[in-house]
């Protein structure tokens, strides 16, 4: 699992977003649902997806400090 899967899950993050563009006809206020379903779905794609690369190529290697120093 590398970085190709933070792109397909891209692809299935904009289907859900242009299947909510057209899902919304019968609400009451179907902008406000429509917006507030592409941004929420957006944003919880975005977080996750930084998570998912700083996790997968840290800016600073961790260091052990429980290794003991021979003499």
């Amino acid at each position: 699992m590398g970085g190709a899967l933070v792109f397909w899950v891209g692809i299935v993050t904009a289907g859900i977003c242009v299947g909510a563009l057209f899902g919304f006809k019968g609400m009451s206020d179907p902008t406000l649902w429509r917006t507030c379903s592409v941004l929420s779905v957006t944003c919880c794609y975005l977080m996750w997806a930084i998570t998912y690369l700083a996790q997968l190529h840290p800016l600073i290697i961790p260091k052990r400090d429980d290794l003991r120093i021979d003499l």
